[in-house]
């Protein structure tokens, strides 16, 4: 697999081998021979499947240390804009965002490092994204930022943003208190 650095320091965009023949296709998302990026080794600790209707944002989300953690994120079905900040202070790409369109179609897969924000915008009704996590969920190292405040212009009217409670309930990035 090639892995393509982006804009934030540690984000890579790559396309997993896709093989299709007669009977459909198959995809490899990781392989351990090639996930060694920042000389880390992915290790799989939890898989989630989300599943979301047009115009619904699930973000911006992370886990504080010692609970914080690498992602591999992609769409099996439908289209999702995928959105990542950068919250490392230390990073030369601290306060930068990336978004890139992650489908059903494209296949591509998003690597992200330790102190990045997550999120996404759904823009088909039933959207499935698989995100894999390198530590166990952590409910009382869970955090976010308010999709709304990190300064990005989402492709969508925020009053048909469909959001949980939870989110709807995250501090502004300017309120946040940065651990990273």
């Amino acid at each position: 697999m090639k892995y393509e650095q982006q804009l934030i320091k540690g984000v890579y965009l790559y396309e997993p081998i896709v093989h299709k023949d007669i009977r459909g296709e198959l995809c490899k998302t990781i392989h351990s021979k090639s996930s060694h990026l920042n000389g880390d080794v992915f290790q799989l600790r939890e898989e989630f499947v989300t599943t979301s209707a047009k115009n619904v944002v699930r973000g911006m989300h992370f886990q504080i240390p010692p609970f914080d953690h690498e992602k591999i994120i992609y769409c099996v079905s439908g289209a999702i804009l995928d959105v990542v900040l950068d919250l490392r202070k230390a990073s030369h790409t601290y306060g930068k965002i990336y978004s890139v369109l992650l489908s059903g179609d494209n296949r591509r897969v998003l690597w992200l490092p330790k102190g990045i924000a997550h999120g996404f915008l759904s823009l088909d009704d039933r959207s499935v994204v698989v995100y894999k996590t390198s530590i166990e969920y952590s409910a009382s190292h869970d955090q976010g930022v308010l999709w709304n405040s990190i300064g990005f212009e989402w492709p969508v009217a925020e009053h048909d943003v469909i959001l949980s409670e939870r989110d709807r309930k995250h501090q502004a990035l300017s309120d946040f208190l940065n651990p990273f």
